[in-house]
């Protein structure tokens, strides 16, 4: 089968992270791409949820910088919340 050269950039973090999850799996980053790709073509689909996290919404990040600034302004007080242990 020919191989082909493919480009792309990631965060420099990710790829030291996946190099070294790769290295423990006994595998390459080309290995665990090819394994995406493959899978991702016979399921005809992205092989994992992708969702947006509820808490970074525009409205919920508003929403958290009015009670900062509510605590900031001595407007609200913050308290700290005790687990309850049960017996």
């Amino acid at each position: 089968m020919a191989q082909t050269l493919i480009n792309f950039r990631i965060d420099e973090n990710i790829k030291k992270e996946m190099e070294q999850l790769c290295n423990e799996l006994g595998i390459t980053m080309t290995t665990a791409f090819n394994i995406f790709a493959k899978k991702m073509i016979r399921e005809k689909r992205i092989p994992f949820d992708v969702s947006i996290d509820s808490f970074y919404l525009e409205n919920n990040i508003k929403y958290l910088e009015q009670v900062i600034a509510d605590i900031e302004s001595g407007k609200s007080k913050l308290e700290e919340h005790k687990l309850i242990e049960e017996d």
